[in-house]
């Protein structure tokens, strides 16, 4: 995802798709009636809009039911608006404990910005299926929110982190509202973008959800974006490869187009790169990658020029809103990670022990940007239940990475 990030340090827009406001409005077509809804109603956050069950063969292993549900939240990229964001929730089997079932946010990964792709309506895919299967056979109940524009009206800002936290949080509050057997505290987990989000959720939590008691967060796979680690990951990467990772480029400067009504990528994509990076408003990030792979595009002859200079106000979106943190975070990288490389990761555990955070950090010497998510489930699940005990140690911020 950031090998993604990458090759976001060149990407693109087009005012073909404009809407009346300058903004480009890219993957909005709800899948179906259910995320349809009349936005203007809204009058507070954290409330559950409407529910129905999910559908036998979309519910998790391990899980008693699911539930698809709708619910309000404030806009993260215009706090004066209110949006409807759509969201699961998984319930493990067996009776709630007194005070209901602990509760963990899950944040997902790329899934790509068109609505079809929110993953409360297109499903997981099965490594994050399994992986969340564990948490619920350990009797934690798991609230997914699709983000802000996924599923929903409005154009996903992917990689924005603020929308992604706002998101989270407002999804945790909609199910306490809404009555069902979940504890008052919450464990965020993340994947990837979804690392990023989790990360920002802890960050933005004390100010935005105070009622929110967050125990702790785990990460895997966890992106830390600045121009100047952007520059160099790029500089590294082969320009004359066929790259599927191209897709993640395209994904990206979808949010430099939300950005800035200036900038448009078709400025920047060649005629033969420009009507795959359109695809990102009908097709998920998987299907990207096979027509990348299939038209053999490569970073050279993808771009005419670099968009870097209209990059700088998506940065601005991608940051974390604090680095020292009061909770205590788990991160599990991979050694072997091209999406988002160990140094980069490793410059934001650098950052966060120096801003005072409690920071438990684990690399797996083996496993790449995917295959740590799995690997690392006994290490999260010690980390989450030494929180809950009350154990846990101060972290390795002060005697380096664990490498296993």
């Amino acid at each position: 995802m950031t090998r993604m990030l990458a090759i976001i340090a060149l990407l693109f827009a087009t005012p073909a798709w404009a809407g009346d406001d300058g903004r480009y409005i890219l993957g909005d077509d709800p899948p179906s009636e259910f995320y349809s809804y009349d936005q203007g109603g809204l009058d507070s956050v954290g409330r559950l809009i409407k529910q129905e069950k999910m559908p036998n063969e979309m519910l998790l292993p391990s899980s008693s039911q699911g539930i698809r549900f709708l619910y309000s939240s404030t806009s993260g990229l215009d706090p004066e608006n209110l949006v409807a964001v759509s969201g699961a929730l998984f319930l493990p089997k067996g009776e709630p404990p007194k005070n209901g079932w602990p509760l963990l946010s899950w944040s997902h990964g790329t899934v790509g910005i068109a609505d079809k792709c929110a993953p409360s309506w297109d499903g997981y895919p099965e490594f994050h299926r399994n992986y969340l299967s564990h948490w619920l056979e350990a009797g934690f109940a798991i609230v997914a929110s699709d983000y802000e524009g996924l599923g929903v009206k409005g154009t996903h800002p992917y990689l924005a982190t603020k929308p992604a936290a706002y998101s989270n949080l407002d999804s945790i509050r909609a199910v306490r509202s809404a009555g069902f057997p979940v504890s008052k505290d919450v464990f965020l987990l993340g994947q990837s973008q979804g690392a990023a989000a989790a990360l920002a959720t802890a960050g933005h939590a004390r100010v935005y959800a105070p009622e929110i008691i967050v125990r702790g967060a785990v990460l895997t796979g966890v992106p830390f974006f600045s121009p100047k680690a952007l520059i160099a990951v790029r500089d590294a990467r082969p320009r004359d490869i066929v790259d599927p990772q191209l897709g993640y480029n395209f994904l990206a400067l979808s949010l430099a187009q939300m950005a800035d009504r200036n900038f448009s990528m078709n400025d920047y994509l060649s005629d033969k790169a420009r009507p795959v990076a359109e695809r990102i408003s009908t097709i998920c990030n998987r299907q990207m990658r096979t027509i990348i792979s299939d038209e053999k595009l490569t970073y050279d002859n993808s771009f005419i020029r670099s968009p870097n200079s209209g990059l700088e106000r998506a940065f601005e979106l991608m940051q974390y809103p604090k680095l020292g943190l009061k909770v205590p975070i788990f991160i599990a990288s991979g050694a072997m990670d091209k999406d988002t490389p160990l140094r980069m990761q490793q410059a934001l555990v650098s950052k966060l022990c120096n801003a005072g955070s409690q920071v438990h950090s684990v690399v797996y010497k083996d496993k790449a940007h995917l295959s740590t998510l799995s690997h690392s489930i006994n290490d999260a699940m010690e980390f989450v239940q030494a929180v809950r005990l009350e154990k846990l140690t101060d972290g390795n911020c002060s005697s380096g990475r664990s490498l296993q």
